[in-house]
């Protein structure tokens, strides 16, 4: 039986709360993944999919409902001890790269690392061993802006897997990048998931990208509107499943404004 990774119960995030502009960006959700899991958030713009992996990932902490990640309650850590469970249990990648300009690739992947305070030796041999699995071992004395951005991309997987996490969150990690780039980093989610057991939730608009998935939920209004399990479904049947779903809540949207 697989190990929990992650749970959320009737996950609620209202803005501006005991205001007259409040507003529920989310409501009553709840959700489990298991490790290995590579779960996919779609939904229209506004329907709460960012706020939803940033309340289940520590970034963002929900108004009501409780959320566990390896069986911890996140509210119930003060601010020292959830900076230091992040390093120890969450890799980030978003879709503007978020690399620091002035360091080099080196020293941004070791950023992790460095925060949790491992050994320099040992810091060394994690950023050179993830950086070689990415093919970017040659690469990390460049800057940022002396790269492309495949290469940017891959050095901020590395920057998220360096610290071994329990979970990778990506946010629309293919949003910056060509077709050749977004399928090269699709291939290898691919491979981190299913050679290494790498856990992913990641939001994406593409379904392309969101057939990598072995979960895919559409959110709208703030709720999970429909979920689809891959099972044995090849990657092209699993892919039109997700279009039809996509296109039948975009007509559905389309004939409420009509």
């Amino acid at each position: 039986m697989k190990k929990e990774i992650l749970r959320a119960s009737n996950m609620t995030k209202i803005y501006g709360l005991g205001t007259k502009q409040a507003f529920t960006a989310l409501n009553k959700i709840s959700l489990q993944m298991n490790e290995g899991d590579f779960i996919c958030v779609m939904g229209p713009s506004g329907s709460g999919k960012s706020t939803f992996i940033n309340n289940l990932s520590t970034v963002d902490f929900p108004t009501t409902g409780t959320v566990y990640i390896n069986q911890r309650e996140v509210k119930t850590m003060g601010e020292n001890e959830i900076g230091h469970f992040r390093y120890e249990n969450l890799g980030f990648i978003f879709q503007e790269f978020n690399l620091l300009d002035a360091l080099t690739l080196y020293e941004n992947i070791a950023i992790p690392l460095t925060l949790a305070k491992m050994p320099r030796a040992l810091q060394k041999e994690r950023v050179h061993n993830v950086a070689e699995k990415l093919n970017i071992l040659d690469l990390l004395n460049k800057y940022p802006n002396e790269c492309s951005g495949g290469q940017r991309q891959r050095a901020a997987i590395a920057r998220a897997l360096v610290s071994q996490p329990k979970l990778i969150v990506a946010d629309e990690p293919t949003g910056n990048l060509d077709s050749k780039n977004s399928y090269e980093l699709m291939q290898l989610f691919k491979q981190l998931h299913q050679k290494e057991g790498v856990s992913i939730l990641m939001v994406s608009h593409d379904p392309m990208v969101a057939s990598y998935s072995n979960r895919f939920i559409y959110i709208k209004d703030g709720q999970i509107e429909q979920t689809l399990e891959k099972k044995d479904l090849s990657q092209k049947a699993y892919y039109e499943k997700i279009v039809e779903i996509n296109t039948l809540n975009t007509h559905l949207f389309e004939e409420d404004y009509d």
